[in-house]
């Protein structure tokens, strides 16, 4: 079994995540998400905790274990706190400044010759 898949995904209050067969649905404060998990896992719910285990008969079933886990937690983050992508800028003789909503970034030469 994969290493990530054998922790459970814990499900916090105002999450709601209803399991239809094969589907996924998970719905919180910042929307709805729907995925579809693989054949070859299978899903279980215990106690506001969902487990994902290989099924036997299947090839790709540890991979797509420790990858249905993954993406399940991921979407519980998503409706709950939303996706973040922070930018850090690294470097010597650049420059970058935000103006409104945009990013300005100064990069090349300063004059031309």
């Amino acid at each position: 079994m994969s290493r990530v898949a054998k922790a459970p995904v814990n499900i916090p209050a105002g999450v709601e995540v209803k399991l239809d067969g094969q589907l996924l649905t998970v719905k919180g404060k910042n929307g709805e998400l729907s995925r579809k998990i693989h054949e070859s896992v299978e899903v279980k719910q215990d106690n506001g905790q969902f487990t994902f285990t290989p099924r036997e008969g299947f090839v790709e079933a540890n991979a797509q274990s420790g990858t249905a886990r993954a993406l399940v937690n991921a979407m519980v983050i998503g409706v709950t706190e939303g996706f973040i992508k922070k930018l850090v800028l690294v470097g010597v003789g650049y420059r970058a400044q935000l103006k409104g909503n945009a990013i300005a970034l100064s990069l090349g030469y300063s004059h031309t010759q």
